[in-house]
């Protein structure tokens, strides 16, 4: 969910943008309710996308949670 006030501006095209080297898949939930769900394919660098996440959400661009994840992310 990127934060209204943040850097990204509640904008969910940038938090797709700040994404996008991993290639993942997603959607937005609506224009009034900018949640973002992501899907990682099998294999995708998940450590790196742990860190830009944690990274984003110190940084005030966005919150996130994990809604659903493997044993191979959970252990990334």
């Amino acid at each position: 969910m990127p934060v209204p006030t943040g850097p990204l501006g509640g904008s969910p095209q940038a938090v797709h943008e700040r994404l996008s080297a991993f290639s993942l898949g997603g959607e937005v939930f609506s224009e009034d309710f900018p949640m973002v769900a992501f899907t990682a394919p099998v294999g995708a660098d998940f450590v790196g996308i742990k860190a830009l996440l944690t990274q984003g959400q110190e940084e005030g661009w966005w919150h996130y949670e994990v809604g659903c994840g493997t044993d191979e992310w959970w252990n990334a």
